[in-house]
């Protein structure tokens, strides 16, 4: 491997303008590519094999049409304190606004309150519902201004008026200005760590480049595929951290090489040949993590994972080709000033921060391992009450419309109002209104049951469709335990009625997501560490390093995991982060911090354990090896880390408390694995075995195919000729 990368790198070095042109020519043809494919489809959710599921099914195949996904707009009227909606200035009031939403050139329709009876028992609070003929992202913005002004209106009449649903809703993601800030806060450490702008340049170039043809090759793609607008997120978050980190590596060890007196090209080769050896099994291990979502069985989580894993491929591919021919195009301007002044190059340094630091652990390294352990694992003692839920309008701030229309109707209707329940009969081959009739009393009479709609029936006359209201919010666990409550009523039922029915809607939809999830959670983490060992067995031949950097892992995801519980489930610090409203963790919060976590945290165990394999090899102790290695490394990983801290910081100042909560548990994750497991646990591990660190038994070393990362092949052979191959490499060998 290591051998044949290094000869890779010299290659893209000599033959940099063929590889410059082969990658523009790429980003050209998928650029093209997407620009002249069909735009994406808005992803449509689903999770094959839950009950609520299969139910929706139903609805959508024996109501046609019923399920329609227009725009929605709940508007809540809720009286002057002291009034009631129903009085004649303000009923006059909320059916002049109802008249006027009618008249929207997207509207499908707008139901009078009052002839929905959409009123409130006291009297004070009353909804329309408005729905439009196109999703909420197809929208016009004339339709939208025109909702506003007819709110506004209302509200001038003394009215309060707050509106629901996604007409309104910022269907434009987050993420833009948090990456501008990322990339901002990542060439500011890159400059600092390597003090050149060209230096603290290429990466972040390198990295845009890798993303501009992932985005641009999924965009292509996406209608032949059936890639929805949502897909490209992870690739896109995950394709420039580890774009960055990947140039960062070879950046630094080229640099390296040439602190060692090597000409730029033989440097070249041996980064590529050494960090670019780390870098291909970093990028199989991140590869690993995001296949393996396919785990999880949600086709949406699925696509999104193999889309971001062909983004790291992208990455990884960059780095071994695009980065060499860069540093043959400016070979010096990546070192410091002082050596491209002088004309020597610069001088290696022995002594370092990281250096320094790993002396201080080998020297009590049980006490910097309890310290580390104990209080990785006091963090993650808040897991064992994880509660997992999809947030909806009560997690937003009190600031934004959809969250008062909430409050109001929970006020006004009671906390179940917000997550009705819809259940779907299925009365073929039986009397389906006498069973409607029958099951719809059973549910009525189960405690915790506010109220029961009337049932409406397909035109076949087999189907019947009907909602209860719970007399709880749809995140508490009273809803939960309702709906195993209802559907554990079925045996009996459906033996009096001969028809079967199903739970379904949002709330129940969100219920069985998250049982789903948790109970993937842990196959996911057997499929991907079990694979990630495999590999990092070939990548280290030892079999207690990578069982340290499985359990290291874990520790990091635990950790962060229970520090999103205390602060988004449990409130503690919430209003630090501007967290209004605490809740159920998000669904797929967790499956997305094991996925992007270990990919990041495999990259800095590859990266730095790679080089005290490598110190180790060339014949250091144990501890001369711990050492060496962080004197080389650390300060790129702590780069590394720093980025990726930024670029997922930037999402905790989001409004939007979903995207607050992944940018918090990464920041958190990445800080955590970093300075505490690999920069502290890792050592101390390591200092702890000694030799037996290394060890590997026998009869496995003879079986295992031999994987040369650590470039001992590379110390074997002889130099090579250190003359130029040609005129344009005279240049730059003079430098």
């Amino acid at each position: 491997m290591a051998t044949f990368l290094y000869r890779m790198g010299r290659l893209a070095f000599r033959r940099r303008w063929y590889v410059a042109l082969v990658w523009a020519a790429v980003l050209a043809a998928v650029g093209l590519g997407a620009l002249k494919a069909p735009g994406a489809a808005d992803e449509e959710f689903s999770m094959p094999g839950i009950e609520s599921q299969k139910a929706f099914d139903l609805m959508e195949q024996r109501f046609p049409g019923a399920t329609a996904d227009g725009a929605t707009a709940r508007v809540v009227f809720v009286a002057p304190s002291g009034e009631k909606v129903t009085a004649t200035d303000n009923k006059k009031a909320v059916e002049q606004a109802v008249t006027e939403l009618a008249d929207g050139s997207q509207v499908a329709t707008a139901v009078d309150p009052f002839q929905a009876k959409a009123v409130s028992s006291d009297g004070t609070t009353a909804y329309a519902t408005v729905t439009y003929k196109v999703k909420a992202s197809d929208l016009a913005d004339a339709d939208k201004t025109h909702l506003e002004k007819v709110l506004g209106e209302a509200r001038d009449s003394g009215l309060t008026v707050e509106v629901g649903g996604n007409a309104l809703s910022d269907t434009g993601g987050a993420g833009g200005s948090a990456e501008v800030i990322g990339i901002a806060i990542a060439a500011v450490v890159l400059l600092v760590t390597f003090g050149s702008l060209a230096a603290a340049g290429l990466p972040l170039l390198t990295a845009i480049i890798g993303v501009g043809v992932s985005m641009a090759t999924i965009l292509a793609l996406s209608d032949a595929l059936g890639l929805s607008t949502t897909t490209g997120t992870l690739a896109m978050m995950l394709g420039l951290a580890v774009g960055i980190d990947y140039a960062l590596f070879v950046v630094s060890r080229y640099r390296e090489e040439r602190a060692r007196g090597r000409t730029p090209q033989e440097a070249t080769g041996l980064a590529v040949g050494t960090a670019g050896s780390a870098v291909v099994f970093a990028g199989l291990t991140v590869v690993i993590a995001l296949a393996g979502l396919t785990v999880v069985g949600i086709p949406m989580l699925t696509k999104m994972g193999l889309a971001a894993a062909g983004a790291v491929v992208v990455a990884v591919l960059i780095a071994l080709t695009l980065v060499p021919a860069l540093l043959g195009f400016w070979p010096d301007a990546v070192l410091r000033r002082r050596a491209r002044k002088s004309g020597s190059v610069e001088e290696r340094t022995e002594d370092n921060g990281g250096a320094r630091w790993a002396r201080f652990v080998l020297r009590r390294p049980l006490p910097v391992l309890l310290l580390g352990v104990v209080g990785l694992g006091a963090l993650a003692l808040p897991v064992t009450d994880l509660q997992l839920g999809m947030p909806g309008d009560e997690a937003k701030s009190t600031s934004t419309t959809e969250r008062r229309a909430y409050d109001d109707l929970a006020k006004g209707f009671g906390p179940g109002f917000n997550g009705p329940l819809t259940i779907v009969v299925d009365a073929k081959g039986a009397d389906a209104k006498a069973a409607a009739a029958t099951i719809s009393k059973e549910i009525g009479a189960t405690k915790g049951v506010v109220s029961v709609s009337a049932a409406r029936f397909n035109e076949a006359g087999d189907t019947a469709v009907f909602s209860v209201v719970p007399s709880t919010a749809p995140t508490d666990e009273k809803t939960k335990d309702l709906v195993k409550t209802i559907r554990g009523e079925r045996p009996g039922v459906e033996s009096e009625t001969a028809a079967t029915f199903e739970v379904t809607g949002t709330t129940a939809l969100n219920i069985d997501i998250s049982e789903k999830v948790q109970a993937s959670l842990v196959p996911y983490l057997v499929v991907v560490v079990g694979l990630a060992i495999v590999l990092l067995l070939l990548v280290f031949r030892s079999l207690l390093v990578p069982l340290k950097a499985a359990f290291g892992f874990l520790l990091s995801v635990l950790a962060s995991l229970g520090m999103v519980v205390m602060v988004f489930q449990q409130g503690h610090g919430a209003g630090l982060l501007g967290v209004e409203q605490t809740g159920p963790i998000m669904s797929l919060m967790p499956i997305f911090l094991v996925g992007i976590v270990f990919g990041l945290a495999m990259d800095y165990e590859v990266f730095l354990v790679s080089r005290m394999r490598e110190a180790y090899v060339h014949g250091e102790t144990p501890g001369q090896a711990v050492t060496s290695g962080f004197r080389h490394s650390a300060r790129v990983v702590v780069a590394a880390a720093l980025i990726m801290i930024a670029v997922f910081s930037g999402f905790i100042g989001e409004s939007d408390s979903m995207i607050k909560m992944i940018g918090f548990g990464l920041a958190f994750a990445v800080l955590v694995d970093a300075f505490v497991v690999r920069m502290a646990i890792v050592p101390a591990v390591l200092a702890l075995l000694g030799d037996k660190a290394w060890w590997l038994p026998k009869w496995l070393d003879r079986i295992m195919p031999r994987v040369d990362v650590e470039g001992e092949a590379l110390s074997r052979r002889p130099e090579p000729d250190s003359e130029p191959s040609s005129s344009a490499d005279l240049e730059v060998a003079r430098t």
